[in-house]
């Protein structure tokens, strides 16, 4: 998939990726429909009004339209009760014709994350979230884990980057991304870093790199004279400025430097959707 020549061939172009992945993805869900009569369907419950929540769902349901799978989007107003989204989660637990199911997060400070997290079913559990599927991941099960790490590993092993025994840095140890990224580079015997904000002298870790995985949501962390030449670097950040957005490395200039690099927009987001699809179709494979 790399390019020919020049710069554009250190690109990882995730949009690409994520195109021929929702076209098997399509292939597949024609054939479970064909063969089985069972649509896949998934479930995103949003809660409030975050515009970056609306957008992230508004992408995911364009996604299912593309590749035959049933989206249907319950938001729910701010001052919803976590009792209130509990017991819509049990109901989309109880329900056949949805084999995913997705909150978004973030929640409203009055919702425990975890507690809601806790009421899906872990076979529906599309975004991998579910302690018991986090849980498996951290003994090298990977079924259903966080869709951006597993977006992020997709595509590095599409443009063949060798991964074991390289040294690997993951900037940021979320949930989402940081923790389940380190776990599934110990999982492919790399050897892993994980920095985050509270990290003294960060470019001490971000050197000695061979692959960087950046996921902080702070504009342009990542200068070039914090790696080395012939690193390969994936920029899960993403934040806003005057309508434009920009990602966690300083693109322009580290890429100068980088063997392989992901671009913000179109690098780590289409690969995290196209993920998630290919989980809702997963868990409805697996009803037959």
């Amino acid at each position: 998939m790399p390019g020919e020549q020049g710069s554009d061939s250190k690109i990882i172009d995730g949009r690409a990726l994520a195109k021929k992945i929702e076209s098997e993805v399509h292939s597949k869900v024609q054939m479970l429909k064909d063969q089985h009569n069972i649509t896949p369907g998934l479930s995103t419950i949003v809660v409030g009004d975050d515009p970056a929540s609306k957008m992230y769902v508004k992408l995911k349901h364009k996604a299912c339209d593309r590749v035959g799978i049933i989206a249907e989007d319950h938001f729910l107003s701010e001052d919803t009760t976590q009792e209130e989204v509990i017991e819509l989660i049990q109901n989309l637990n109880k329900r056949d014709d949805v084999h995913g199911i997705l909150v978004q997060l973030p929640l409203p400070e009055h919702i425990n994350e975890q507690k809601v997290m806790m009421e899906i079913d872990p076979s529906k559990d599309a975004d991998g979230f579910h302690p018991l599927n986090m849980g498996k991941l951290l003994i090298g099960n990977e079924e259903l884990v966080p869709c951006t790490p597993r977006g992020i590993m997709t595509a590095l092993e599409e443009y063949n980057v060798d991964i074991q025994g390289k040294d690997v840095v993951v900037v940021g140890h979320s949930n989402v991304v940081g923790k389940p990224m380190a776990t599934m580079f110990l999982n492919r015997n790399a050897t892993v870093s994980v920095s985050h904000v509270y990290t003294q002298n960060l470019n001490r870790y971000t050197i000695n790199a061979d692959i960087l995985i950046v996921a902080t949501g702070v504009k342009h962390l990542i200068k070039p004279d914090m790696v080395k030449e012939g690193v390969v670097i994936v920029d899960a950040g993403i934040s806003k400025e005057e309508d434009k957005v920009y990602g966690d490395v300083d693109f322009d200039n580290v890429i100068k430097k980088a063997s392989l690099i992901t671009p913000v927009p179109g690098g780590v987001g289409p690969m995290t959707i196209a993920t998630l699809m290919q989980h809702v179709l997963k868990v409805a494979q697996n009803k037959v």
